[in-house]
């Protein structure tokens, strides 16, 4: 299985995805979300999982940032922006939920775009293939998705791009 994204030039994400973009939400948070493609799937796939994190964050925020979270999508296909209006998967919480004065994951949004604050940072993308769809509703936490995946993984895709400081 393979993603590619798009919104990657030379190892970096393009600026309308973080901090240098032109959509925010009504705190600030980046969340023009990002264009993405799967390929060759295994046989008996029936969803898909995403999870977007960053781990360099862990010098500047003291954990590993989750910038996206998606269950339950049956496309291969993401366009730039859907997870502002798609409703045929579930999402979950990010990191930038916590920190937005109190917005619930919906005001926020469920993308949050990338904005390192001391550095480059690479941001990592990870997508699963599953043999089901999982019982989880819209704002999950990450740990709800890591274990309800497990023993459901038919095969995993990876792909990381760097965005500037």
């Amino acid at each position: 299985m393979k993603v590619s994204s798009a919104a990657i030039e030379n190892g970096y994400f393009a600026d309308k995805y973080g901090k240098r973009g032109t959509q925010f939400s009504p705190n600030g948070m980046p969340n023009y979300s990002i264009p993405l493609e799967i390929s060759d799937a295994p046989a008996g796939t029936k969803s898909f999982a995403l999870v977007l994190e960053d781990k360099d964050a862990v010098g500047a925020a003291g954990y590993v940032w989750i910038h996206w979270l998606v269950a339950n999508l049956n496309r291969t296909s993401l366009p730039e922006n859907d997870s502002i209006s798609a409703t045929d998967y579930v999402q979950g919480r990010n990191s930038w939920s916590g920190k937005l004065g109190g917005l619930s994951a919906e005001e926020a949004s469920f993308y949050g775009g990338m904005a390192p604050p001391n550095a480059d940072h690479r941001y990592e993308l990870y997508v699963y293939a599953l043999d089901c769809k999982l019982d989880l509703a819209q704002g999950f936490n990450y740990n709800d998705l890591h274990f309800g995946m497990q023993g459901h993984i038919l095969a995993q895709a990876y792909l990381v791009g760097c965005y500037k400081k």
